[in-house]
């Protein structure tokens, strides 16, 4: 039964699922590494449960972790004086 269903699974589905799988990996990856050294658990909880193919770390990413990288940019530049 299970051999029917993936001989005639078309390749082009297949290919988009390992593309989709592979950017999904990535941006997890991204989001789970910034949340965790920014200490943001429920964040990385989220991430890590939920699978939305990426659009949960781009949120994060693009958003919520701009706060924490301000702060650093600005620590920087004063030790720099």
């Amino acid at each position: 039964m299970v051999q029917d269903v993936i001989a005639n699974f078309p390749t082009w589905l297949s290919t988009l699922l390992v593309i989709a799988e592979l950017w999904d990996l990535a941006w997890k990856g991204a989001g789970l590494w910034k949340s965790s050294k920014n200490n943001h658990m429920p964040w990385f909880v989220a991430m890590l449960i939920f699978n939305t193919i990426g659009i949960l770390p781009i949120i994060y990413l693009g958003w919520f972790d701009k706060k924490s990288s301000v702060k650093s940019d600005v620590v920087v530049k004063n030790k720099k004086k």
